[in-house]
């Protein structure tokens, strides 16, 4: 299992990286003002930076517990990065309602598309964190 400092590492990077990609790219492919899309970015962020930690942290417990190791196979990688924005977008899609002043359904459009952009840049993100920051499975399994 990692510790509580790298994994505090792994979602202040993410989000960091991810709020200067989607702020400007969500303005021009949304049609909102930067202030407006980034307001919003920052709102989830926040939001997903909460959820990051915890949703890993109950991920790898499960991943040592069912298969006694936290190192993930691709398919077990797609699971993962699917499940987090599964349950990101349905909690987020309110507050992006609220925040842009539209509909559920625009929102929804606008948060999937967003989605689909978090999706694989946490695929990306996770894959090349683990490379640079890896963990033994000495380590993983003495915890």
């Amino acid at each position: 299992m990692r510790s509580t400092s790298d994994r505090i590492r792994q979602a202040l990077m993410f989000e960091a990286i991810g709020l200067c990609l989607v702020a400007p790219l969500g303005s021009v492919i949304l049609g909102h003002s930067l202030v407006e899309i980034g307001g919003f970015a920052v709102i989830a962020s926040l939001a997903a930076t909460a959820w990051n930690y915890a949703y890993n942290l109950v991920f790898d417990r499960l991943m040592l517990r069912w298969t006694g190791s936290v190192k993930k196979s691709l398919w077990q990688r797609v699971v993962h990065a699917v499940l987090f924005e599964t349950a990101l977008v349905l909690a987020l899609l309110p507050v992006a309602a609220w925040w842009l002043q539209t509909g559920l359904w625009p929102a929804f459009v606008a948060d999937a598309g967003l989605s689909a952009f978090y999706l694989v840049y946490a695929f990306v993100f996770t894959w090349v964190y683990e490379a640079v920051f890896p963990q033994t499975e000495a380590t993983a399994s003495a915890r």
